[in-house]
């Protein structure tokens, strides 16, 4: 089969793909149908005879298989047309082919072609050759077109199976005469031309792409009748006017601008239609916003930046005020009471939850002293004992006359600290003393090392 790999076979008839529509390949997967009847038990004799075609560009025909040849999906089949004969795809068959032509309002009367045969290997190898002179007569057609200054555009051209005529398909904003075109190109190709003037979004169905959600094209994979499309359907669902974005690749509206339209028509139903602003005590009040589905209305005091929203209700009870020529007090508050209440109640429930989650401060604990209580009573001991000999001193005691007890000097005498260095008990050094005889490589000064002080003259001299 031509261009779809899993349907060709080496012998001389091709038994098709049997994927009932669901080829991966890219040549069938264009306008395809799901046969979801093939798997159900049908009379044969309730069996429609009706056959659902597919030609190049997903073209779809219908044709009576007359003869009850057994037919699969994706099977080549030659076909019978006016003049001549062609070969297309078989797409679907059954009681489903019946239905499509009533979507499509096609009548089931003789004007329905028949089909001839299942194509034989000879038969696609002429079709195959038929096929390879598209390219080069797309090149040359669009020359002549350029030298007769016809405004068209020639999008695709598409052979006949038989190669005696050729479908040619352009799009032309006006009508455009092409009978001297039709002359020039049947003496060029030596055929018979139609000329079939298609549309934007045909022309895009046909040639195919991506669209912006990443996925291929509708207008190449399922639609088939193109309904019309206004920026009235971008209105409706709050989307911005911007052409390069509202703009698909056949450069008209995007057809899935119609998908949603009656879901965000129902929506609309409940949310009032807001022609002038509100006027409220705190200012006149402008419609900034609308969120359809949550019925949320978003105003702004006199083009301020800061936007209130509201329900749907409470702005339809603001028109109808307005209308009696009541003035309630801002969006939200019929009265001033009830926004003084509202703030009381706020700024009680800010201070409960201030004092809720304030952190306490907590005290810190002394850390005990490395040693113990035996630390601390023989450090208790040594102030009494200092206590004792500042007592005993004459100038101590004189001073303690002056001053009674409890009140103290504010400031010592530097001296002091001196003398109470001077007269520490001698037991405590006789204790070092003994430590270093028993120690003789601990070093005596404890403090910092000390070195002899450098002679500068020397330093001097040596420069």
């Amino acid at each position: 089969m031509a261009g779809c790999s899993s349907c060709s076979t080496t012998s001389g008839n091709s038994g098709g793909c049997q994927n009932n529509g669901t080829c991966g390949t890219s040549d069938c997967n264009k306008m395809n149908s799901f046969d979801w009847l093939s798997h159900m038990g049908i009379p044969t004799i309730d069996k429609s005879d009706l056959v659902e075609i597919k030609f190049k560009g997903g073209r779809k025909e219908y044709y009576r298989n007359v003869d009850h040849l057994h037919l699969t999906t994706g099977d080549p089949v030659v076909l019978d047309v006016p003049n001549g004969h062609h070969i297309g795809y078989v797409s679907l068959q059954g009681e489903l082919v019946r239905l499509q032509m009533q979507k499509r309002k096609i009548k089931n009367d003789d004007n329905i072609l028949r089909i001839y045969r299942i194509a034989t290997q000879k038969d696609i190898e002429r079709w195959e050759e038929a096929k390879n002179r598209e390219v080069p007569t797309i090149y040359r057609s669009k020359q002549i077109i350029d030298e007769l200054g016809l405004k068209m555009k020639l999008s695709d051209v598409e052979f006949q199976a038989d190669n005696s005529k050729a479908t040619f398909y352009y799009s032309a904003d006006d009508r455009v005469d092409f009978r001297e075109l039709i002359k020039l190109l049947a003496s060029e190709f030596k055929i018979r031309v139609e000329m079939r003037q298609i549309s934007l979004r045909q022309e895009a169905g046909r040639l195919g792409g991506i669209g912006i959600c990443g996925r291929e094209l509708c207008c190449s994979t399922w639609i088939h009748d193109f309904k019309s499309v206004s920026t009235a359907a971008a209105r409706y669902q709050n989307l911005s006017l911007n052409p390069s974005k509202l703009s698909g690749q056949c450069g008209r509206l995007k057809c899935c601008l119609n998908y949603e339209l009656d879901t965000y028509m129902q929506a609309l139903e409940d949310v009032p239609s807001i022609d002038k602003p509100l006027q409220t005590e705190s200012g006149t009040a402008k419609l900034q916003k609308t969120d359809i589905f949550r019925k949320l209305m978003w105003f702004s005091y006199n083009n301020d930046n800061n936007w209130f929203s509201i329900s749907c209700e409470r702005a339809r009870e603001i028109q109808e005020l307005n209308e009696k020529g009541i003035v309630p007090f801002d969006l939200l508050h019929d009265k001033a009471k009830e926004f003084d209440d509202e703030a009381i109640k706020s700024t009680l429930e800010l201070e409960r939850l201030d004092k809720k989650f304030a952190k306490k401060k907590k005290k810190k604990k002394r850390k005990p002293r490395p040693g113990g209580q035996e630390n601390q009573q023989a450090e208790s001991n040594r102030r009494e004992d200092t206590r004792k000999q500042d007592r005993e001193k004459p100038e101590n005691a004189a001073r303690e006359r002056q001053n009674p007890k409890g009140n103290r000097p504010k400031r010592r005498n530097p001296n002091e600290g001196q003398n109470r260095n001077s007269n520490k008990p001698q037991a405590k050094k006789q204790e070092l003393d003994n430590s270093n005889k028993d120690n003789p490589t601990k070093p005596k000064n404890r403090g910092r090392r000390r070195f002899p002080p450098r002679n500068k003259g020397d330093q001097n001299k040596d420069q």
